[in-house]
Formats: C-alpha cells, structure tokens, sequence
C-alpha cells in the first residue's frame, strides 16, 4: 500500500499563488499535495476521504504491532479474574456491592 498516491509537490509560494479553494478542490478531486520549503516536505493537503484511509491504516498496524508483540511475549500463563481482584482487595462480590457511577 502506498501512504502518498498521486503526488503532486509545490513549493510554499506555489501553494499561495494556487490559493486554498483550488488546494482543496484538487484534493477532493484525489490528488495528494506536498507542499515543500526549500525541497523538503513541509506539509500535505489530502482529501477527509484519504485522511480516513490513513488513519484507518495506522489504527491497523498499531493492531498488528500488539498482535506481535503478544505472540512474541506469550509465555502461555493465564491468570484468573479471580486472582487480579484478589490483588487490588477485591472479590466478585465486593465488586457488585460497589454503587454505579450512573446512579
């Protein structure tokens, strides 16, 4: 998957000549804009549909990153619901007697 499809690189002063409607409708229309200061990257204008798909994307590899790191790290001990209450002072019991944050 490319991150950055159908690039198109202007320089700052590119960008301002062009001004903000037509940035816009260029990304609405699907076109990814780099804008650079002095031949570096300074700034991306992308659509809200592409922004999504990029953010979907990060959320996937975050996902994929615990996914992982869990079966790299999974010695195959569990611990009971029972056991972790019991660490912080609690039973089931002790937790269903405790008032609802609603009420």
């Amino acid at each position: 998957m490319t991150v950055i499809h159908d690039v198109t690189e202007l320089t700052v002063t590119e960008a301002a000549q062009r001004g903000v409607a037509r940035l816009v409708a260029d990304a609405e229309q699907g076109a990814d804009l780099v804008v650079t200061r002095r031949h570096r990257p300074v700034a991306a204008v992308v659509s809200m549909r592409r922004l999504n798909e990029l953010e979907e994307g990060a959320a996937d590899l975050r996902d994929l990153a615990l996914v992982l790191v869990r079966a790299a790290t999974d010695s195959g001990r569990r611990t009971s619901i029972d056991d972790v209450l019991s660490a912080f002072g609690h039973t089931r019991e002790s937790l269903a007697a405790l008032p609802d944050d609603d009420e």
